[in-house]
């Protein structure tokens, strides 16, 4: 009797997005599609958001929850009456994180995850209706945090998961994902590098790859990662474009002394979820007051439009599409529109390169890291493997242009190699090879 391979879901939980895919019965990866409000789409955002309905009758108040763009398009709507959450996958490893508290609940790590998951599930449809017992869940090489903790990371994912009713819970670094995917095109032994670039890290992994009589087999030979990605290429933009038009840098008079306006004000750009509390702070009646005595009143004034109106996630829309135009072309111009707040400014790619010069030399260590621990020499890099959404901005390509050369240079599923690797993972005859247990 031949045994039947089981059916396995592949998770790449990723800080900003989250791709699922599942084996079917041909052996291929089918990446799941998810019917959004502004379309069908592949990458779900890591996203949850938390309201509360007000008690009608003898009927108690009903607490709302919502993922991914649903979660985004709750919080837009009503910024002050909903509690939103994004990038929670960098506090899985921090033994600081214990709880927060929502509504009078306490949530802890795997209380958010869980509830992100049944969301996920459940915008899933029928193709997450009936899940196998087998999940092999992504995982960095390095978990966020300034003193990560590998094993509660581990543990906290074991109990979310858990919880969908998986009971043979697996995990693979997500390079690792992304390795498997791409080297079922190998036809001969390779040393093979894959670049995982995400929102908040970059992962890198060599691998050992060769042909076998029992299929393909792999050792791991290194690893490194570094906690700079896209969403800190898209504080450099906020940061130089932006915060500039919105009163950074500008002065204010008070008492017959002229002083700068404060530029804790601007930090809450690095995340644009964060636009709502300033709105809601003490913060918030300071910069009203500055207004009427700054140098530049005009601009103060649009700082208080976008918050009071809430145009954070606009904000952010523009700026993706600024990057997504410079990775094309050599000039593109920023624009960003909302309410009677105009900014619009041509930006050269050049002028880019130089905003994210730190984050580009901490990705070139961290390459440079991964090939010293390998032991190989750079012309003994086979092939490279680049992937994430970061992967398409020009200098991050160059990085490995200079080392490698254009030709052993490989691209493609940015966003679903690692969900599609980590599900053809779990048809291996020896797990282990590929992953771990909890």
């Amino acid at each position: 009797m031949t045994r039947q391979t089981p059916q396995t879901v592949g998770i790449d939980f990723g800080t900003t997005n989250t791709v699922v895919a599942v084996t079917g019965a041909d052996g291929h990866a089918l990446v799941l599609r998810f019917d959004a409000p502004t379309g069908e789409l592949t990458a779900f955002r890591s996203t949850l958001s938390f309201q509360v309905e007000p008690a009608v009758g003898a009927e108690p108040p009903r607490r709302l929850v919502e993922a991914g763009p649903w979660a985004i398009d709750a919080y837009v709507e009503e910024a002050l009456e909903t509690r939103f959450i994004q990038s929670f996958k960098t506090f899985a490893a921090s033994a600081a994180f214990t709880e927060t508290v929502i509504d009078n609940r306490r949530y802890a790590f795997e209380d958010l995850l869980a509830a992100f998951l049944l969301r996920l599930r459940l915008h899933g449809g029928e193709a997450m209706a009936d899940l196998p017992a087998r999940v092999i869940v992504g995982r960095p090489v390095t978990f966020a945090g300034g003193a990560p903790d590998e094993q509660l990371a581990l543990k906290r994912y074991e109990a979310a998961f858990a919880r969908l009713g998986f009971t043979d819970i697996r995990y693979a670094y997500e390079p690792v994902g992304a390795a498997f995917f791409f080297a079922r095109t190998l036809k001969t032994d390779a040393n093979v590098l894959v670049a995982d670039f995400g929102g908040g890290t970059s992962d890198f992994s060599i691998i050992r790859f060769e042909q076998s009589d029992q299929g393909l087999r792999s050792k791991a030979l290194a690893q490194s990662g570094v906690g700079v990605a896209g969403d800190a290429f898209d504080y450099r933009i906020i940061d130089h474009l932006v915060s500039p038009e919105l009163g950074k840098g500008g002065q204010y008079h008070t008492f017959g002394k002229t002083l700068p306006i404060p530029q804790r004000y601007y930090a809450a750009f690095a995340r644009w979820d964060q636009l709502a509390l300033l709105r809601a702070s003490k913060d918030m009646r300071d910069i009203r007051a500055l207004a009427r005595t700054a140098t530049e009143p005009e601009k103060l004034d649009r700082l208080i439009e976008i918050l009071d109106d809430n145009h954070g996630y606009a904000l952010y829309q523009s700026v993706s599409a600024l990057k997504m135009a410079l990775s094309h072309d050599d000039e593109a111009t920023f624009r960003f529109k909302a309410g009677s707040v105009l900014i619009e400014t041509p930006v050269k790619r050049s002028q880019f390169e130089h905003w994210i010069a730190p984050e580009l030399a901490a990705i070139e260590v961290a390459v440079d890291e991964a090939i010293e621990k390998s032991g190989l020499a750079t012309e003994q890099i086979d092939r490279v493997f680049l992937t994430g959404g970061t992967s398409f901005v020009p200098a991050v390509r160059n990085i490995f242009y200079k080392r490698f050369g254009t030709d052993r240079i490989e691209t493609g599923g940015e966003f679903e190699s690692i969900a599609s690797g980590l599900a053809l993972i779990g048809r291996e005859s020896d797990l282990d090879v590929w992953s771990q247990s909890g």
